[in-house]
């Protein structure tokens, strides 16, 4: 399949989906049913793919929609490299995709993963979207801390982390009229950051023209320090979470991105999870600190 001719940000269908919007066997369920059992059988067969009982043995599946953003006709340019009025156009995209997915799907995930270290094996500049009608574990975890918070403190979560980090300063990289963006102070990844509005806002499509504006140029001085850390076209994998598309308020939720980058000393060394890191717990290389430092000064130095 060839895609037409097109001038700026342009979305399509992933080919090779891996979430199909009808499933076999999908629908709402209060849990797993028993599956048939042939006489001495001891369990399920290797092709049974029947939700049953057993409580080690649980699935349902799950339905959903791909799709592909390809920022801009250049194949040579990535994010920080387009001019502010192009990536605008893209985070323009990010809402509207958002926005028309969340109208049939629970979730809707949007990502970009860079470098072919991250997994990228096509190199022109691009983006996914992925919408679930079931929740993943990341944002569940991120919607029940978020929901406890709120409850226990009655404000949002989020919301008052960035206003400490911008009190303290420490963590902060990069901050704008409408955005900061932090090492968290649980960073795992060496050059971790998170994007915070600064303002409560639940989704993408939530923002404002001004703050569209402002995410533009943010991205554009956060992302280009990236590529300064190395001199490299710094790997990583960013994502946005915002507030799961559901009845009832959404009011403990706030939008963000992380940012998860693998280098760690050098253009060639990658950061590793292994041995102890997978087997007990992940461990800083440098301090979350000492990661903003160098980020900052280099937003600082080249600015937007």
């Amino acid at each position: 399949m060839t895609n037409p001719v097109y001038q700026g940000t342009f979305v399509f269908d992933n080919d090779f989906s891996a979430l199909l919007p009808h499933v076999p066997g999908h629908g709402p369920s209060d849990g797993p049913v028993d599956a048939p059992r042939s006489t001495g059988d001891s369990g399920p067969g290797p092709n049974d793919n029947t939700p049953f009982s057993d409580p080690l043995f649980r699935m349902e599946p799950v339905a959903g929609k791909c799709r592909v953003i390809c920022f801009s006709p250049r194949h040579d340019l990535s994010l920080p490299e387009m001019d502010t009025s192009d990536i605008r156009r893209v985070v323009d995209t990010w809402a509207s995709e958002t926005a028309a997915l969340g109208a049939a799907y629970r979730w809707v995930q949007v990502f970009e993963n860079k470098g072919a270290v991250m997994g990228c094996s096509n190199p022109h500049p691009h983006g996914q979207v992925w919408a679930s009608d079931a929740l993943p574990n990341e944002p569940a975890a991120e919607e029940r801390q978020q929901r406890a918070y709120l409850e226990q403190h009655g404000s949002p979560m989020l919301v008052d982390y960035a206003k400490r980090e911008i009190q303290m300063g420490t963590r902060v990289v990069h901050e704008s009229d409408h955005f900061v963006a932090i090492v968290p102070f649980w960073a795992v990844w060496p050059y971790e950051t998170l994007i915070l509005p600064k303002r409560q806002v639940a989704r993408l499509p939530d923002l404002t023209d001004l703050a569209r504006n402002d995410l533009a140029a943010f991205l554009r001085a956060l992302l280009g320090a990236y590529d300064r850390l190395f001199d490299v076209s710094f790997p990583y994998s960013m994502g946005w979470h915002g507030a799961p598309f559901e009845e009832g308020p959404v009011h403990h939720w706030q939008l963000h991105a992380h940012i998860y980058p693998p280098l760690l000393r050098s253009a060639t060394v990658k950061k590793f999870m292994v041995g102890y890191e997978m087997l007990g717990e992940p461990q800083r290389d440098l301090t979350a600190e000492q990661a903003a430092r160098r980020v900052r000064d280099l937003v600082r130095a080249h600015g937007t």
